[in-house]
């Protein structure tokens, strides 16, 4: 990665941790001693053609031949609910297939991991987090329309697109003398550098919160974005959320972390070549953040990781334009896989039997310690729970 850019992300990601992240923590604080830990990683859709196929492997040299050896491996998983980003992921961190509204704009009809965990361990809000690229997700967070449950047992979540926008914005207009006009080139400018990268940039709405910088990190901030913005190097939304989640395992440690990555999206957009780059992306922040598990600490030993893409991709020759979308009712569409990393590993294996997307909460609950219900899914009897 171009030191410049490296620079400007890394900047950000402290920037967003110790500005923002630290206000949004609520409830007491973490529990002593050793216990499990769970990192779900969520990447948007993946076909089997660009990723393990015989075709496929090359754009996933990290997840092939280095993670998939430690792995317990499922290459069939079948996503049978509505194959679109807030209803997949919905599914998978509730147990339960979704069929509310497409674009996040209700929540789930029942609850999700972060309410069964929080409600019946007395987990405190600090203790379970979303780092997403996909800004449909608010919904997830904050509380279900099941009237068991409400507000008060969500996850923090950060949506670090939003908040880098409102903090550079901030940035930049602190100091500034100049006109108004120039005030406002220079934000569309950046506003056009971070959202060009990927599908999202329309509609984001920002955190207050965003708007609290120290001088020391608004000096910091200012010094990347001049290097940032004279190198002409784009940055990707899913590597500012890898960095934002490494902070957050660095300064808060928490018993889950949930990260959603969505480069791939591009592919909505039509170009192969982008969606290629976004696995390839996806593959090395995957690796980069299971080192981060190997060396922290807090993490060693005892870090259970999964990665589950929210579905596949539509056939290329179908009416829908194949890589393009998400929305036949194809095995390319509905089947994916799911890489199980860590202490649930009891020995590595592939296993070729069918599975679905909710078969993960009933392995989340007994990791974690806490009861669903109501579940269809099935336990994995290759994870060591």
């Amino acid at each position: 990665m171009d030191s410049s850019k490296r620079a400007f992300l890394q900047a950000a990601g402290v920037l967003i941790a110790e500005s923002v992240l630290g206000s949004k923590l609520s409830g007491g604080e973490r529990s002593g001693g050793p216990q499990p830990k769970v990192i779900l990683i969520i990447p948007g859709g993946i076909r089997h053609a660009e990723s393990f196929s015989p075709e496929g492997v090359v754009n996933i040299p990290h997840l092939s031949r280095e993670l998939l050896p430690q792995a317990v491996f499922y290459p069939q998983v079948r996503n049978l609910g509505v194959t679109a980003h807030f209803n997949s992921i919905s599914s998978i961190l509730t147990g339960q297939w979704q069929h509310v509204d497409d674009w996040g704009k209700l929540p789930p009809a029942t609850p999700t991991l972060f309410e069964y965990f929080r409600k019946q361990t007395g987990a405190a809000q600090s203790e379970t987090w979303v780092v997403a690229s996909n800004k449909a997700l608010t919904n997830l967070i904050g509380w279900s329309s099941d009237s068991a449950f409400g507000p008060g047992y969500g996850a923090n979540v950060v949506f670090p697109k939003q908040l880098l926008i409102a903090a550079v914005e901030n940035a930049i207009w602190q100091g500034k003398t100049n006109t108004m006009a120039d005030r406002n080139k220079a934000q569309t400018e950046i506003e056009s550098m971070l959202e060009g990268s990927n599908y999202e940039g329309l509609g984001w709405t920002v955190f207050d919160a965003a708007n609290q910088l120290t001088p020391e990190t608004r000096a910091t901030i200012q010094a990347a974005i001049r290097k940032f913005i004279s190198s002409g190097v784009p940055t990707t939304g899913d590597e500012l959320t890898y960095f934002i989640a490494v902070e957050v395992m660095r300064k808060f440690a928490p018993t889950l972390l949930v990260v959603n990555f969505s480069d791939v999206e591009v592919a909505h957009f039509g170009s192969y070549a982008l969606h290629l780059a976004g696995i390839q992306m996806m593959d090395r922040l995957v690796q980069q953040l299971w080192q981060e598990a190997q060396t922290n600490g807090e993490y060693r030993g005892r870090t259970s990781m999964f990665i589950l893409p929210e579905f596949g991709r539509d056939p290329d020759g179908s009416s829908t334009n194949g890589f393009f979308n998400h929305r036949s009712n194809s095995g390319s569409c509905r089947t994916t896989w799911m890489m199980c990393l860590g202490a649930a590993v009891e020995r590595p294996q592939i296993v070729e039997r069918p599975i679905h997307h909710v078969d993960l909460l009933p392995v989340l609950s007994r990791l974690l310690a806490f009861y669903v219900p109501t579940a269809p899914g099935e336990m994995l009897p290759e994870l060591k729970t």
